[in-house]
């Protein structure tokens, strides 16, 4: 193996090292499998790790010979599907690709292994309690977040140069801001879903993970699109999401979330979006604080809908084997179950509600900024996986229950160097926006720069 350091790559610049001949593919895929075996035992980012055999793509493409990491919700042709949960799910290889696995391969990437992640997707610690927790590279005593926990871990280690997760009240955006990588949960339908085990029919995204903008860009312009097979996917124009990449955010009016809703988070998350929110202002945009404490509303609902959601996809399992499940998964799913149709019907109606206000806030603004999670990772021992599923979901969740786009990218770190995440938002089918926000910041800043010391 050649000296080829995957955790400093990004797939932009792997790509331009392979076109130039200066690493060849299969230095790159050595050097994952590598950071695989040496750092998987100790952090347990992947359930799944691919064989020499299930390598092979002759495709060519925007991401030729780029390494993958797939969370294990999404089918890949001969490797398993378990959702994190075996004993439902079992170790049956798939027959045939997920839409965007399908997308991802026609373009050349290579699919390294399945991500490990929170069980059936209904959680945001990623401890697993078939699998292991996924443990944050950052502090191995604290958790990824979730439930897209491996895959975030896979990224912020280098054991893989992109990643896919899904995200139905923060689970891209929570593990990537725990972890210091950047993820984009898309519009509502802007993704296809199938091939990919439901966790609310309602409020599920796919979406991109990688470490930088660029890369999320490149990654989204692969799996963005109709699918004409998928009943909740789009027929929605896909923007150009690299062609106005580098435009910057001169002349932007940016609203910046405030009050009571948005003021408990720890002190040090709270700065870091303020000095983000200038860092802006010096970029040429007028920057406004905008009173968003109904938001609140939203992430209730979303809680509510996500739980009645699930169990109502997995009533059957609940019913004949609940001793399955995880003790939090389970109790949730209980809950869900034990929802009334009434209460369902009103928190879609605030939904409907709620998603008219955010129509008219982005009427007079470009994004908006708020923090991605209130805290930096909480540690493993001690943690209580429902507690923190309504602390960490506080500003990831009402943009779920709205369909908007939302990006998370790191904007600082604690006293302990754990990062934080700053969320862009943006109305309806603009990814392009929170694309370009996003690398207007990125640019300007290092904090995407930091890794683990591993």
């Amino acid at each position: 193996m050649s000296d080829v350091d995957p955790a400093v790559l990004t797939i932009s610049s792997a790509l331009t090292s392979l076109r130039a001949g200066d690493i060849s593919p299969a230095d790159l895929t050595e050097a994952c499998y590598h950071r695989i075996k040496l750092l998987d035992p100790k952090l347990n980012a992947f359930i799944h790790v691919a064989s020499a055999e299930l390598l092979e793509n002759g495709s060519k493409g925007f991401l030729q010979h780029i390494p993958i990491a797939i969370k294990d919700l999404f089918d890949v042709a001969g490797m398993p599907t378990t959702g994190g949960s075996p004993g439902f799910f079992g170790q049956e290889k798939a027959e045939k690709d997920a839409c965007i696995v399908e997308k991802l391969k026609t373009a050349g990437a290579i699919i390294i292994g399945k991500t490990n992640m929170h069980e059936i997707a209904l959680g945001v610690t990623g401890v697993n309690p078939h699998y292991g927790p996924s443990r944050n590279p950052w502090d191995q005593a604290r958790i990824s977040g979730g439930s897209s926990s491996g895959s975030a871990v896979a990224l912020a280690a280098g054991m893989c140069l992109g990643a896919l997760g899904t995200d139905t009240g923060g689970s891209i955006r929570i593990p990537s801001s725990l972890c210091g990588v950047i993820g984009l949960k898309p519009t509502y339908g802007r993704v296809s879903l199938r091939g990919v085990i439901p966790l609310s029919w309602n409020l599920d995204h796919v979406g991109p993970m990688a470490r930088s903008v660029r890369d999320v860009a490149l990654l989204l312009h692969v799996i963005a699109g109709y699918d004409p097979l998928d009943p909740v996917c789009a027929n929605v124009h896909v923007d150009d999401y690299l062609g106005h990449l580098d435009d910057g955010v001169m002349g932007w009016k940016i609203a910046v979330a405030v009050g009571d809703y948005f003021n408990d988070v720890d002190t040090e998350v709270g700065e870091a979006v303020q000095v983000a929110a200038k860092i802006f202002e010096s970029l040429g945009a007028h920057v406004e604080e905008v009173e968003l404490s109904w938001v609140r509303e939203l992430a209730i609902a979303n809680g509510v809908v996500v739980q009645a959601d699930a169990a109502a996809f997995h009533r059957e399992r609940l019913s004949s084997h609940p001793d399955w499940f995880g003790a939090d998964v389970r109790q949730r799913l209980q809950t869900g179950a034990d929802c009334t149709s009434t209460d369902y019907v009103l928190m879609r109606r605030i939904q409907s509600e709620m998603s008219r206000q955010f129509v008219n806030l982005f009427k007079d603004h470009d994004v908006l900024l708020t923090p991605t999670t209130p805290i930096p990772a909480p540690l493993i021992e001690g943690t209580d996986a429902i507690e923190q599923a309504r602390r960490l979901t506080r500003f990831t969740a009402p943009f779920n229950l709205s369909g908007l786009p939302a990006l998370t990218i790191p904007c600082g770190c604690d006293d302990f160097g754990l990062p934080i995440g700053l969320q862009v938002i943006s109305g309806s089918w603009r990814e392009t926006k929170v694309l370009q926000a996003g690398n207007a910041y990125e640019s300007a800043t290092e904090w995407h720069l930091r890794h683990p010391n591993l």
